[in-house]
């Protein structure tokens, strides 16, 4: 599970018009003042031990379960109304993701159908 979160967040990078995320019946996207109280400045740890970081001033950071991190730069696409977030990785990467709450989870969407529940967002 860790290596497949770690591809997906890593090397999977597609095109932001080739977006088309898995939303379930159950899910609710995050809208503009979701994205900003639960993204924006915000940390979220996942159940494999990841842990992302989407700092205030527009940066980006993934720590993995082994200390090793990912940087880059984030921005909301079209203003958060979407719930997705774009990221840039310095390493040339860059990927988009959907944020959805599932009841009272909040959950990161991948563009190839994957789902990862945030464990805690602090």
């Amino acid at each position: 599970m860790r290596l497949m979160f770690a591809a997906v967040l890593m090397c999977l990078g597609l095109p932001a018009a080739a977006q088309d995320f898995a939303v379930r019946d159950s899910d609710r996207v995050l809208d503009a003042d979701g994205m900003a109280a639960d993204v924006v400045g915000r940390t979220h740890e996942f159940f494999d031990g990841g842990v992302s970081f989407f700092s205030v001033s527009g940066t980006y950071t993934y720590t993995y379960t082994d200390g090793a991190r990912a940087y880059g730069s984030y921005a909301l696409k079209d203003d958060g109304q979407d719930g997705v977030v774009c990221s840039n990785f310095d390493n040339g990467f860059s990927r988009c993701d959907k944020y959805v709450h599932d009841g009272t989870r909040l959950v990161l969407l991948t563009e190839d159908g994957n789902r990862f529940p945030v464990k805690e967002a602090r």
